[in-house]
């Protein structure tokens, strides 16, 4: 896809330019509120919708998926363009945006629902997820091992409307504020070169 496709695209904008190139994944990172902003952000990055997979509750409510008793992760779909961005770039992102050692949980969230987690979509997906996890482990990257679940995708159900480009929509709210606005300036630092918005700067 052309660059300059990118540069008309809003980040809260989830409407696939005809003609680019896609590929899916879905990222369980604990709450989906804090890195659906940090996701939408990057370069090549067509959507990124909230949602919910890897449960046995058909079309569950986030009610009921906060209860941890319908097996879902709270998760994010990303629909990107690998001319632009690779697999192996958005698992980078994927590492660096939660702490991928806390068990079924991030921070102060606890529950099976804010568990770490890759859900393939294809055979090369999971080798990349695989062999990246066994790396980062084996470097000692982070002061303990890595739990992150890597499982095929399954039926993949949006969140509620409400749930959707939060971080955008509610930016002043104290929890965006103070929980996410901090994520997402320290993932701006870390990865300005990915980010749609130096791009429209060029």
């Amino acid at each position: 896809m052309a660059a300059s496709t990118i540069k008309t695209m809003n980040m809260n904008d989830n409407t696939i330019p005809a003609g680019a190139k896609r590929d899916t994944t879905t990222f369980g990172t604990g709450c989906f509120w804090c890195t659906e902003a940090v996701f939408q952000e990057l370069k090549g990055v067509l959507s990124v919708i909230s949602g919910y997979m890897g449960g046995t509750v058909e079309n569950p409510t986030y009610e009921e998926v906060c209860t941890g008793t319908t097996g879902h992760a709270e998760c994010l779909q990303v629909v990107y363009d690998p001319s632009v961005l690779s697999y192996d770039e958005l698992l980078e992102v994927f590492w660096e945006s939660h702490d991928p050692t806390q068990l079924n949980r991030q921070g102060n969230d606890v529950g099976t629902q804010y568990r770490s987690a890759i859900f393939y979509h294809t055979d090369e997906q999971k080798a990349k997820a695989e062999d990246y996890k066994e790396r980062l482990n084996k470097e000692g990257a982070y002061p303990n091992p890595i739990v992150t679940e890597i499982t095929a995708a399954t039926t993949f159900y949006p969140a509620e409307d409400y749930h959707q480009n939060y971080y955008n929509d509610h930016g002043s709210q104290p929890y965006c504020y103070l929980v996410i606005r901090p994520k997402v300036e320290k993932f701006e630092k870390v990865f300005k070169d990915k980010l749609k918005k130096n791009e429209k700067e060029k």
